[in-house]
């Protein structure tokens, strides 16, 4: 924590006693270009730059890529990061990916200059005072933000997007906002539209009438109709086919569906949750999502952090889930389970690339099967923390089947695991080359060091 005494000296900071996060302001300014003059006021965290509406700064300059550039304000300061633009972002005579930048910095997109300049004063962000929220635990300074974002939005009936990676708690996000509406009593429909083979998911999402198609045999309601009155989170987003994005895009606009083989608009009263793990961002720059619809699912974003960023609500999380553990094994109070302090720290180093989600079935067969009450190294160790991750081999899926757990968690786990282990050894193949590696991959740079990050791997900082 810092003092606003010092204003060179961080760029967030948290203030405790009246339980506000901070941030300082600054602005970048098109100094040259077609669109000379215009600013933008750096009053969030993250802000893009680019010619797409769905930018904080939209620029008309056709050599600038539709989302170009990010700038994110940290603790340590304020970074540019390049998003795999076509032209490049440049400073000076260098070509950046990413970069600290200061007061005074210019950056040059296509044929326009941007000048980075501070501005007077912060900006207030508020934290919640609670550590949890309608089943969401955490009190880290993250949380706490996301908390009052929550409840904010939640009376309303504003659209949301929820950003994050695998098992970070998406769909708790969905529930929470559910729970804590207006809609509370009505139905939560749940839709996961990577689930859903291709010619199906219009059918799935705005149901069909009978005979529409080969065994159509009865007519279906879909997910909008079944949670009229509701909330639809629709899980996945990113995955949903392109040809079938615009007619979304209709629903959300009109609040109407047709069913598949109708021939009438049917009212639809919902209110909309979206979540992924990928960069809608990126995919509208590719044009594998359509830019209006991302602009009209993100009318309020919730960017969720990994846990390998909030380490101080591990401890918190697996009392949680310990407590529960505890109830289901010793239902007559002979015995209360607890983790041992150096494995406490072990689980709060380790990077979790499969995040709540993995940590959740960590401790639940740590728990289950662990001889004594305390927790040892021993019970709760992920093997992934005893040895680089490998491709988990035929037999584990048994495994898989006997803990009872989810075919999804275990898709999950095995392709986490096989990312980790591909992207340690592309990175060792290419002497930590990440220009190399990606190319060798068919990845893009911005994607290769995402995943390093992800997975805790050199190369990803």
């Amino acid at each position: 924590m810092s003092d606003d005494s010092n204003p060179g000296l961080t760029t967030i900071f948290v203030d405790e006693r009246a339980m506000k996060r901070k941030l300082r302001r600054a602005k970048l300014l098109v100094v040259e270009g077609p669109d000379q003059g215009q600013e933008l006021l750096i009053e969030r965290e993250r802000v893009t730059v680019g010619r797409s509406v769905i930018c904080d700064l939209t620029l008309a300059d056709k050599a600038v890529s539709g989302t170009h550039f990010e700038v994110e304000a940290t603790e340590k300061g304020f970074v540019l990061r390049d998003l795999d633009s076509t032209n490049g972002t440049f400073i000076g005579d260098l070509q950046v990916k990413e970069v600290w930048i200061k007061p005074g910095t210019v950056m040059r997109v296509g044929k326009t200059h941007l000048r980075f300049e501070p501005e007077a004063g912060t900006v207030e962000i508020p934290l919640s005072t609670e550590e949890s929220f309608h089943g969401i635990i955490g009190k880290s300074v993250r949380m706490r933000e996301i908390f009052a974002t929550l409840a904010k939005i939640a009376p309303t009936e504003l659209t949301a997007l929820v950003r994050g990676e695998t098992g970070t708690g998406k769909e708790l996000i969905a529930r929470a906002l559910h729970s804590a509406s207006k809609r509370a009593e009505a139905p939560l429909v749940v839709q996961d539209c990577s689930a859903i083979p291709k010619d199906l998911i219009e059918s799935t999402l705005f149901g069909h009438e009978r005979g529409a198609f080969t065994g159509a045999v009865e007519r279906r309601r879909g997910s909008f109709e079944a949670a009229d009155g509701g909330t639809i989170f629709l899980d996945e987003i990113g995955e949903l086919d392109l040809t079938l994005q615009p007619k979304l895009l209709r629903v959300l606009e009109n609040r109407e569906i047709k069913r598949v083989g109708g021939d009438r608009q049917i009212p639809v009263n919902v209110r909309v949750v979206a979540a992924t793990n990928r960069d809608l961002r990126q995919m509208v720059n590719e044009g594998t999502f359509r830019e209006d619809l991302f602009y009209r699912l993100s009318v309020v974003q919730i960017e969720l952090p990994p846990l390998r960023e909030r380490p101080e609500d591990i401890p918190t999380l697996v009392e949680h889930f310990l407590h529960d553990i505890t109830r289901r094994r010793f239902p007559d109070g002979e015995a209360v389970l607890s983790v041992a302090p150096d494995a406490m720290r072990r689980l709060q180093s380790y990077p979790w690339p499969g995040n709540i989600r993995e940590l959740k079935n960590t401790v639940e067969r740590g728990g289950s099967l662990a001889d004594e009450a305390v927790l040892t190294v021993a019970d709760l160790m992920p093997g992934a923390q005893k040895s680089i991750p490998t491709v988990i081999g035929g037999g584990s899926a048994q495994q898989f089947v006997d803990d009872g757990l989810p075919f999804k968690d275990a898709k999950t786990r095995v392709l986490d695991e096989f990312e980790a282990a591909y992207i340690t050894k592309l990175l060792e193949k290419h002497d930590e080359n990440v220009t190399r590696s990606a190319k060798a991959a068919g990845l893009t740079r911005y994607h290769l060091r995402e995943l390093a990050k992800k997975y805790g791997i050199r190369g990803g900082g």
